[in-house]
């Protein structure tokens, strides 16, 4: 049975007493428990995070990222803002990626809270064609609701046109308050506007939303957040409940209090729990790999065997080493040039 969605998380591994003093050892060994998987987390903010984070992400068998477009919790007060960080999405922060052998892809997209300033929303809409038609696109995203507002309506409206127009998938961002409605509403209006279901990841669910988003066709994503949205022994449940097909995992990993290996972490707890490995696998790789994969951007084998490893590379002259560290480069060649 499904714990009270409006619970908080404490823990990634938080339960019963019983089942406290299993978690603790699986959260101090969980690597033991994934050994051999690879992961694809479809919805991590990147550019808020460090080089430690990346390095911990390659460690846990993550192969593969998606980063979407969204808020930076202040507003941004010009286009050029915009410019520079859809800029930095499809660039800079693909390169710091590579750097640690983890294919990075991106959505873009006109995040619901900054699509109320309409004169600002107006002007990014202009620009969003140019972006998402860039190497490593492979969605609209995340847009949607935070507030319900109209105008968020508005630019969501306007956003699935594009994605249709595009051929690209859509990640909609459900919001944190209200969240069935919001929920409800945005599958009502992607429907109103003839998207396939199948094309657009409706991020964000918990037990109140899951049953309607897989019901209707959407593809179904969850966000593992410490303290908020879904905990990892809740999903867990989901899982048993609705089994694997059409549903993915995800950190969401950002500024805020978040952990970039929930994906991992989750798999370690699903596997404990007795899941079997190819359901586990559907949810933290191949169902993400599969929705983001009608882009026409992804190639699994692109990463499915490792990327090689040069930090010896620069990106605009810029490297993520600083004065004096070494290189870690991987070649098969044992010729060093």
């Amino acid at each position: 049975m499904c714990k009270n969605p409006h619970q908080s998380n404490p823990s990634h591994f938080q339960g019963s007493a019983e089942e406290e003093m299993t978690a603790s050892t699986v959260e101090e060994t969980f690597e033991q428990y994934i050994k051999g998987m690879k992961f694809f987390d479809p919805h991590v903010h990147m550019t808020a995070r460090t080089t430690d984070d990346y390095q911990a992400l390659a460690d846990a068998g993550v192969v593969a990222i998606i980063e979407p477009a969204f808020w930076l919790g202040q507003p941004r007060t010009g286009l050029s803002s915009f410019k520079d960080y859809f800029a930095t999405l499809v660039g800079w922060e693909r390169f710091r990626s590579s750097q640690f052998g983890i294919k990075h892809y991106c959505t873009i997209g006109l995040n619901s809270r900054e699509a109320n300033n309409e004169a600002l929303a107006e002007e990014v809409m202009e620009i969003l064609p140019l972006f998402l038609q860039k190497e490593g696109v492979v969605g609209v995203g995340e847009i949607g609701f935070d507030d319900q507002t109209a105008l968020e309506e508005k630019y969501y409206r306007a956003q699935l046109e594009l994605a249709k127009e595009m051929g690209l998938p859509v990640q909609v961002h459900t919001p944190h308050r209200d969240k069935k409605k919001g929920t409800e509403r945005s599958m009502a209006i992607a429907l109103e506007h003839g998207l396939d279901p199948k094309m657009v990841i409706i991020d964000h669910n918990n037990e109140e939303t899951v049953k309607s988003v897989l019901d209707q066709g959407f593809y179904a994503a969850f966000t593992i957040y410490p303290f908020t949205k879904m905990g990892n022994e809740r999903m867990v449940e989901i899982v048993k409940q609705y089994g694997p097909s059409m549903i993915m995992i995800n950190s969401a990993a950002d500024w805020g209090i978040s952990d970039p290996l929930a994906i991992p972490k989750t798999a370690a707890l699903m596997k404990m729990k007795g899941i079997a490995d190819e359901d586990i696998r559907l949810v933290t790789y191949q169902n993400a790999l599969d929705a983001f994969a009608q882009s026409g951007q992804i190639k699994e084998s692109d990463f499915i065997h490792g990327m090689e490893i040069d930090q010896s590379l620069k990106f605009n002259g810029n490297t993520v080493l600083r004065g004096g560290q070494a290189p870690r480069v991987n070649k098969n060649s044992l010729i060093i040039r």
